[in-house]
């Protein structure tokens, strides 16, 4: 058939036909009538794009609301040329921006049609986005996230019962490293196979990112049968390893999520949810499932939070930490030989919080180096003003073991003693993390660098652990603090009491000091001095308290 004898098309012909297509494809039609101005673009693009309306005039102008302001001129460009007959087509890659006012990355292409004059008369044409995922994983084999979004959002409002599962192999970039990309993909392929001959008729499988698989089960499985399913698929990737001759040998986990939970259904609470889920399994110990349970992520959601406001806090001259002061007596006499610095952290938002819960936290994210630097400083001053007051006031300060081995903490120690014109003798420091101890040449210099020096050592928390003897002769402390937890087992229990009083013994006959920590009642004090320890430490004498409660209730009266 001769189609040159049949009449074109009109517009509004065009559009009738965009009507009836766009809800079978992912991609926009769109026609533009170069003589009236006129535009017309699936009404879907409006979901996507921020456009005020899938038809408009004055198409130039109109499209500088939602074309990316960088790319303006481009476009502008190409149409005034296509408008003005020199160009017969459209293929250009730029970008337009999203209803989250970010930009897309599109290819629009188009045709341009010309009335019976040789005039331009209107553009027809299609627009896909160059930047969208792929519905399918060709390594995998699987479909890929943008699928599982698309039906996740048709079954938004349904909330049907069921559960997802969120898998990922354990330490996969080793196996691209040690095996290279193309081996890993084949047992991302492989893998993918397993988890797919486990899967019941019904429960949907999707590649999303990397090494990551979501299962979709919308048939009512219980998170109990999820962890069999997860058991099942871990002994078909272990046979798989084993009929491999064990090239790859690889571990899988999982995190597995209630559709009872899920308030919120939407594709991107789900996703926030599972990699939650996923990554607690990980932290877990790896090959191995977790269950989502809203209170742990609650602890989550407060411990990220928290993480922000101690991080506002650093940046702000430290604001909401304070270095408390707890008392440290004379056994014998009872009359103050110093004081422990003790860091706090309270704001208005979050109120008092506690040591056990921020510290770990400065830890894991280097802010303990600024802080520690700021405790340091503090106590430092502190001591400087009441050994004026109190001859031989000493203070103890605690070092973290990121202090030791990512700071220049002795320089620092160092400096601060010098410029508050300190004996060095005024100043003990506490290792807080006796496991980190073990042989560690950082350690080992610092301490010895210490000593040398004239600053004197505590080992903090001694009784805790197994290994702590050792550590008398590796590190030679000048003092050893008994932990309240073996304080109690000793006031009691006899065996304990009798296991302390040949420690002590053994510590005194070694040259050491010992400070008795967790002292609260006369009873215990009473009890304790028997065994003739060299200080006390405790709420019987004084609970850690502010710089100003501390002077005024132990330095004034002095």
């Amino acid at each position: 058939m001769d189609c040159s004898s049949h009449p074109l098309p009109t517009v509004a012909q065009l559009c009738d036909v965009i009507e009836l297509l766009y809800p079978c494809m992912d991609d926009y039609l769109y026609v533009y009538d170069l003589k009236n101005d006129f535009y017309f673009i699936s009404p879907n693009a409006l979901d996507r794009f921020l456009m005020p309306s899938n038809q408009f005039h004055d198409v130039e102008k109109t499209h500088e609301q939602f074309v990316y302001p960088a790319d303006l001129p481009l476009l502008q460009e190409d149409l005034a040329d296509i408008v003005n007959g020199k160009k017969s087509g459209h293929n250009l890659h730029y970008r337009w921006v999203g209803h989250d006012k970010q930009p897309l990355w599109i290819n629009c292409r188009g045709r341009v049609v010309k009335d019976e004059n040789g005039l331009p008369s209107y553009m027809i044409g299609c627009i896909n986005e160059t930047g969208a995922k792929q519905r399918a994983d060709n390594v995998s084999g699987l479909l890929g996230e943008a699928s599982l979004r698309t039906l996740m959002q048709s079954i938004t409002n349904r909330n049907p019962a069921g559960f997802i599962m969120r898998l990922g192999i354990d330490d996969f970039k080793d196996i691209n490293e040690n095996l290279g990309i193309e081996y890993g993909d084949q047992i991302l392929k492989r893998t993918a196979d397993c988890i797919a001959s486990c899967i019941q008729p019904g429960q949907q499988l999707f590649r999303i990112v990397a090494d990551e698989f979501i299962i979709l089960d919308l048939l009512g499985g219980t998170t109990e049968d999820a962890v069999h399913l997860y058991k099942h698929i871990r002994q078909a990737i272990d046979l798989f390893i084993k009929e491999n001759h064990y090239e790859a040998v690889y571990t899988i986990s999982a995190g597995i999520l209630s559709n009872r939970f899920l308030a919120d259904s939407s594709y991107a609470n789900v996703m926030k949810l599972s990699e939650f889920s996923l990554n607690e399994a990980k932290r877990n110990g790896k090959n191995r499932c977790y269950v989502f349970l809203p209170e742990n992520y609650d602890a989550f959601l407060r411990r990220k939070k928290l993480l922000h406001t101690l991080r506002h806090a650093v940046h702000h001259n430290f604001d909401g930490f304070e270095v408390y002061f707890q008392p440290i007596t004379y056994a014998s006499s009872r009359q103050l030989r110093g004081a422990e610095a003790l860091l706090r952290f309270h704001n208005e938002e979050t109120g008092p919080v506690s040591p056990f819960e921020f510290i770990p936290l400065l830890e894991e994210t280097g802010l303990i180096i600024p802080v520690g630097r700021f405790v340091l400083n503090q106590a430092l001053a502190a001591c400087q003003k009441w050994r004026g007051i109190v001859p031989g006031f000493s203070v103890s300060i605690n070092l973290s073991y990121i202090q030791v081995m990512k700071s220049h903490i002795l320089n620092e120690i160092i400096e601060g003693v010098q410029e508050y014109l300190l004996s060095p003798s005024s100043i003990i420091i506490e290792l807080t993390e006796s496991g980190y101890l073990e042989s560690n040449p950082h350690f080992t210099k610092l301490w010895s660098k210490l000593k040398e020096y004239g600053i004197a050592l505590a080992l903090d928390d001694f009784g805790t652990g197994y290994s702590n003897l050792h550590y008398l002769h590796d590190l030679n402390p000048n003092i050893i603090k008994i932990d309240r937890s073996f304080t109690l087992k000793a006031l009691r229990n006899d065996y304990e009491y009798n296991l302390l009083i040949h420690i002590i013994e053994m510590v005194h006959s070694l040259g050491l000091l010992v400070c008795i920590e967790g002292i609260e009642t006369q009873e215990e004090l009473n009890k304790i001095n028997q065994l003739k320890p060299d200080y006390i430490q405790g709420y019987f004498f004084g609970k850690p308290c502010s710089y100003a409660d501390f002077e005024a209730a132990f330095i004034e009266i002095n």
